[in-house]
């Protein structure tokens, strides 16, 4: 069963791991190569996904009901990505689901989530997007306070290349349902970057008065360094000083810290820190971010690094290793080693 899931152990030791025996002790605090996973789900999704694997919904749909129930749309938002992403090579359980509950909110969430996912990959892609509105529309009737299908609306809007006056009344509807919703602050800073319509500067000072408006334990802390991922992949071009990269990624060390370590929830945040500090040659700190986010690797950014993310993560994690040992303070600059990213990742 465990093939059917969107995640997995580590396949192949890079390189510079391979001169160490697979499955040997952890290294500077890091656990063996051989012992991380990519994408993996936690103890609330993980039993959701193998119902889904055997063609059952039932577990997916208490789970996204306990997430409406309780106002968590941090959760949501992320269980229903991960859903969608399941959907698109399994999709037996959720049209069994639809079938049995075609106005279940969280039915529709996920098909509206699995459409736009769909249409994202189309070569016509504005095209493809505009005809999916439909079903992003019956996902927000269903549930009214969810700002969850705002954000897909948001990513919608983006990808079908909508003017700001269109995209920032979604936005502010989204902010009337969950004024610090993480997801849809993402989908707005997306939106804004250089490569669609806006500026790094604006970007970063669009992340700043969001992060600056939260608590300091909401993600949005971390939204900063989104925008300086944008930047540093970007050619780095000018406009923006060092001292406010720097900045950004404290703030996101600052959230880190909040959360326990090697601990699944916050992975996503910690890859995206560790890759920005690693193009800011902080290597002790990169080394810190990877001991918390011990076994659990991200997809993003290392899928835009390369076809094997799990492989490039390992490859950086030897590196960050040996440089911090060696008190590195200088190394690659931006835009060096560590490669590039797409900052317009959906």
């Amino acid at each position: 069963m465990a093939s059917m899931l969107p995640f997995g152990r580590a396949s192949r030791l890079s390189r510079a791991a391979a001169k160490r025996p697979a499955g040997g002790p952890s290294v500077a605090g890091l656990p063996a190569d051989d012992e991380v996973l990519l994408d993996a789900p936690d103890d609330r999704l993980g039993p959701a996904l193998v119902a889904a694997g055997q063609g059952g919904y039932e577990s997916a749909a208490e789970l996204l009901a306990a997430t409406r129930r309780h106002a968590q749309w941090e959760h949501r938002d992320a269980y229903a990505r991960h859903l969608a992403a399941f959907a698109r090579s399994r999709p037996e359980w959720l049209q069994s689901w639809y079938a049995a509950a075609p106005q279940d909110p969280d039915a529709l969430l996920i098909r509206a989530q699995l459409a736009v996912d769909h249409a994202w990959r189309s070569p016509a892609r504005a095209e493809a997007l505009r005809g999916v509105s439909p079903l992003i529309t019956a996902a927000a009737r269903a549930d009214d306070r969810d700002p969850v299908p705002w954000r897909i609306a948001l990513d919608h809007a983006r990808g079908s290349r909508a003017g700001h006056v269109y995209f920032g009344e979604l936005w502010e509807a989204a902010l009337r349902r969950a004024p610090r919703h993480y997801g849809c602050h993402v989908a707005a800073l997306h939106y804004l970057a250089s490569s669609w319509h806006g500026s790094h500067r604006e970007c970063l000072d669009f992340a700043d008065r969001a992060a600056q408006d939260t608590p300091a334990d909401s993600l949005v802390q971390a939204l900063p360094t989104w925008a300086a991922l944008a930047y540093l992949n970007d050619d780095c071009g000018p406009g923006v000083p060092r001292e406010r990269l720097d900045a950004a990624a404290d703030r996101a060390i600052a959230l880190s810290a909040r959360f326990p370590a090697t601990d699944v929830w916050p992975a996503a945040v910690r890859n995206k820190l560790t890759y920005v500090l690693v193009r800011l040659d902080r290597w002790e700190d990169a080394l810190e971010q990877l001991r918390l986010i011990g076994p659990y690797a991200t997809s993003f950014p290392w899928s835009r690094l390369s076809d094997d993310p799990l492989g490039r993560f390992l490859e950086m994690r030897d590196e960050v290793r040996v440089r911090a040992a060696q008190g590195a303070g200088g190394g690659h600059p931006p835009g060096g080693r560590a490669g590039r990213v797409r900052s317009g990742d959906h």
